[in-house]
């Protein structure tokens, strides 16, 4: 369990946030600005949520905003060589994604366009979560370009993005509904 007694703690007014293993870097420094956007992805989830998502898609997302937390942790901590009982995300988890992905694919429509955010409010707000995602999985890249970072993380980044897509697509009625480009369609 977490307790976290006060939520203001002043410390951070000067520019710097204190990482899970107490040292400080600057809020712009890649391991928060990739933290941020994993932050951002567990609430836009959140607003999906909210806003009412099928049965069947919120079972499968349930417990990927639990991973998004462990996925922070994850983040926030220097990779340490020999470490041990630090929260890391783990094959498990990603294997679970491509698991449902795997069994989702099976059940939509057969793709024969690109798919345009859109169809019903769920669909375009799992679309919505999907390029967060994206965006996510770009900023644990850059972090990696400049400190090592645990692989399942951004392997979990990249397969959540593939759920994203596939989840909006079972809310757009198995794919029937799908809002598909229409190349040129605009001229």
């Amino acid at each position: 369990m977490v307790r976290i007694d006060s939520i203001t703690t002043k410390t951070g007014d000067g520019g710097s946030t204190g990482l899970a293993d107490g040292s400080r870097v600057p809020k712009t420094d890649p391991r928060v600005v990739a933290n941020g956007a994993v932050d951002e992805l567990n609430s836009v989830l959140g607003i999906a949520f909210a806003a009412g998502l099928p049965e069947e898609v919120a079972a499968v997302l349930g417990p990927v905003r639990h991973d998004l937390f462990d996925l922070g942790a994850d983040v926030s901590m220097p990779v340490v060589e020999g470490e041990s009982g630090r929260l890391r995300i783990v094959a498990s988890q990603v294997e679970r994604l491509e698991g449902a992905v795997a069994s989702l694919t099976d059940r939509l429509e057969p793709l024969t366009s690109f798919v345009l955010p859109g169809g019903t409010a769920a669909a375009a707000a799992l679309h919505h979560a999907r390029t967060v995602c994206r965006r996510a999985e770009v900023e644990a890249w850059r972090l990696a370009e400049v400190t090592e970072v645990n692989p399942l993380a951004t392997a979990y980044l990249n397969r959540l993005s593939d759920l994203l897509f596939a989840l909006a697509r079972l809310a757009n009625d198995g794919g029937r509904a799908d809002v598909t480009w229409k190349p040129g369609d605009g001229r």
